[in-house]
Formats: C-alpha cells, structure tokens, sequence
C-alpha cells in the first residue's frame, strides 16, 4: 500500500490548536481590543451540551458569539465550556472542537471552515470498523458575517 502524507487532517489538528492556543488566551486573560467570534458547531456531535430548549432551537448547527457577555470560559484538550447569555438567561454549554464548523474573527476579517466529507458506503463493512470520516480545512469566506 503506497504511503501518502494525510494534509487535510494535519490542517485539521493544526487549525484544532490554533483555536485552542485562541480561546486559552481569551480564558485567560479576556478579549482583547476588538475581537470578537463567531463559532459555528453541529450540536449533534457526540459531547455537545446545551439546554433542552437551545437544542430543540438550533437542532442541527448553532452559530455563538464570544463578544460582550460570557462567564466560565475552560478550555480543554477535548473542547471548551462556557456560558453565554441569551436574552438575560446564562446557559452553560459544552463544545468538542470536534464539533465545530467555522471560527471567524471579523475584528480582523480572519476565519477557518472545518468541513466533513463523508465516505461512501462500500458495500458490506461493518460501521463499528469504518475510520471517522475525513476532515479537510478551508478558509471561511467573511461576507456572510459582514453587517449589512
């Protein structure tokens, strides 16, 4: 079997960390200046907490804001915790960086797509013995987030 270099998932974990390495700092130490995200994740993947009524709501993808109001920002290897005010009522969730979809940061007109291309059914496998399904990186387009 020929050995090929695996790029997409290395861009995958490379853009996992830089997001990771952003949100510790803004734990840390608050947002600086300007920033400010928009964090879209699919709150179907396994590990995702939300309150019931937030994910009958967003039932299969939730955009946040990471702006003005947030408590409790951890951050994990896994994922990252925080809780986000809407509409005066704090709401605790849990997000796996593997649920993400896009990070955008229009302060600075920066933004990352992780994007699942699913495998096609090959027949007889077992799904328990199938691979998870490739995850390739590409850049977000910011119009969709400009104001308007």
């Amino acid at each position: 079997m020929a050995r090929s270099i695996d790029y997409g998932n290395l861009m995958h974990r490379a853009m996992r960390g830089l997001i990771q390495s952003v949100l510790r700092d803004v734990a840390a130490h608050g947002l600086p200046g300007a920033h400010h995200f928009f964090i879209t994740f699919d709150t179907t993947v396994k590990g995702v907490e939300l309150a019931s009524w937030l994910r009958a709501r967003y039932p299969g993808e939730m955009t946040i804001v990471i702006q003005h109001w947030f408590e409790n920002l951890t951050v994990s290897d896994e994922g990252f915790t925080i809780t986000l005010n809407f509409g005066d009522n704090p709401e605790p969730m849990v997000i796996p960086f593997d649920a993400l979809r896009t990070f955008v940061d229009p302060s600075v007109e920066f933004g990352l797509r992780f994007e699942t291309h699913e495998e096609e059914d090959e027949g007889e496998d077992d799904p328990e013995d199938d691979p998870p399904p490739q995850q390739d990186a590409q850049i977000v387009r910011l119009d969709r987030f400009r104001k308007q």
